[in-house]
């Protein structure tokens, strides 16, 4: 009994040994830049800082219930999502299909087979008795032996390239709920100036029927009320185009949703106030920085996936061993089909001779040693792309703070050298150019304020995009799927 269990047990020993020998490198997680803080990094005691991984949807704070409901709706219906959605699910399934190359490979075949022999087959035998049947079921098992891993190098890449496109789909979420928050924040802006040219154009006509008033009363001269009627033209001619621009970002909003062009034009119609955003945002450090980004996560998961298949090359150096096994059954009558006599197995060991092309196996090796080179290049340059942007976001976010600061302060005291312009005008102690002058000012620090005010509204969106922080990054599962 020994002598038949010993060779069995030498033989699964051996298995053991060799499967736990996988070829090729393996994987390594590149260091982090040595980098410490970003160089416009803002201040904690300049002002209190936002933290972007705090807020998993940051627009929520923002009460304004409309972009709320549009990026919840682009989430779930954006066709660049549900591609991207559609290629991870893709991706999923292979990788499922790939774990199966671990086991054996399961077949079943069954045949049936009536015929005659022909006469120089079976000579001297009557035609009848050169008619026959023949039945045959069989069950067969082949199983590849992953002595040198091969397999598991090869599983290892497609979850890597798997959890990549993972990543790309969450970079793609990224992008269109940064692509629409830009939109809508550009749409009020513009609304924004389109209130405001029109509240000083009536204020600009309240000035034209003053002068007229007084020409009427021997004050004043036609020229007047013509560089008067002029600058209200002027004013009355930015309307068309602001009204222009705020309905075709509307239907870009629409479309990012999911929806025709036209769908949301009566619902964004209505102006909102802009909203008021943090000043400063704290961007954490580089570090975090490269765990955030998808667009990083996915091509450092490329590298891996590039990295396992040099183990799939190189295991070509080797032969490839297969296990096969048949059991079955193969009678001359449906009746003996089953029979103890009909029954036939096989097992078999076959050896892959193709390692012997050494000189092709070894271009395959380069090519993938090459294929990981670039894919580290990719990696560190989807880095540096990163910290550029983010230290760009910043500095703009910065400026953007500056700037409405100061325009603010420049449309206050606009709008009160109007007023006082209006009073001293009507007492006469100044002419209507000083009016008109006072008008012109005040309708561009309006309109450079709510400019100004879309901007630092896009330069925030900016900066939590680079840093993937306040972003809803999830896998959807298929029950949340809009177009399911």
């Amino acid at each position: 009994m020994l002598d038949r269990v010993l060779p069995s047990l030498v033989v699964l020993a051996l298995i053991a040994l060799l499967a736990a020998c996988t070829v090729g490198p393996d994987y390594k997680t590149p260091d982090a830049p040595p980098v410490e803080r970003f160089a416009h990094q803002p201040s904690p005691q300049d002002r209190p800082l936002a933290t972007p991984t705090a807020d998993a949807a940051f627009w929520r704070d923002l009460g304004d219930e409309h972009l709320t409901a549009l990026i919840d709706q682009a989430l779930g219906a954006n066709h660049d999502i549900r591609i991207a959605m559609a290629n991870y699910d893709r991706a999923n399934a292979l990788l499922g299909g790939a774990r199966f190359d671990r086991y054996p490979t399961l077949g079943a075949q069954a045949q049936a087979r009536t015929g005659r022999s022909s006469a120089s087959q079976m000579p001297g035998a009557a035609r009848e008795q050169r008619d026959g049947e023949q039945f045959d079921t069989r069950l067969t098992a082949v199983w590849e032996l992953d002595f040198f891993g091969r397999v598991r190098r090869g599983i290892e890449a497609q979850r890597a390239d798997t959890e990549a496109l993972a990543h790309d789909l969450a970079a793609v979420q990224v992008a269109i709920v940064a692509e629409l928050a830009n939109a809508y924040f550009r749409m009020r802006g513009a609304q924004a100036q389109w209130a405001m040219a029109r509240a000083n154009a009536d204020n600009q006509r309240e000035t034209l029927g003053l002068i007229d008033t007084l020409l009427e009363n021997g004050r004043g001269t036609a020229f007047d009320s013509d560089r008067s009627r002029a600058q209200l033209a002027l004013t009355e001619a930015r309307l068309p185009p602001l009204s222009a621009e705020a309905a075709v970002l509307a239907h870009r909003i629409a479309v990012l949703s999911g929806q025709t062009p036209a769908a949301l034009a009566e619902t964004l119609a209505k102006p909102r106030p802009q909203a008021i955003f943090p000043g400063a945002i704290d961007p954490g450090t580089p570090g975090e920085l490269l765990r955030r980004r998808p667009d990083i996560a996915a091509a450092e998961r490329r590298l891996h996936a590039a990295t396992a298949r040099i183990g799939v090359a190189t295991a070509d150096l080797f032969p490839r061993f297969t296990l096969g096994g048949l059991i079955g059954s193969q009678a001359l009558s449906v009746g003996t089909l089953f029979g103890r006599d009909s029954e036939m197995r096989a097992v078999t060991l076959g050896i892959d001779g193709s390692f012997l092309d050494v000189g092709r196996v070894r271009a395959r090796i380069a090519a993938t040693d090459a294929q990981a080179a670039g894919a580290m290049a990719n990696y560190e340059r989807a880095v540096l792309r990163a910290m550029e942007e983010t230290e760009n976001a910043l500095l703009r976010l910065a400026t953007a703070h500056e700037e409405r600061a100061a325009l603010t302060r420049a449309a206050q005291s606009s709008e009160r050298a109007v007023n006082v312009s209006r009073l001293q005008f009507e007492g006469g102690t100044i002419g209507v150019l000083d009016v008109l002058a006072a008008e012109r000012t005040r309708l561009e620090a309006d309109d450079l304020l709510a400019q100004s005010k879309a901007r630092e509204a896009t330069a925030l969106v900016g900066l939590y995009k680079t840093l993937a922080g306040g972003w809803p990054q999830r896998v959807p599962t298929h029950k949340t799927r809009a177009h399911r």
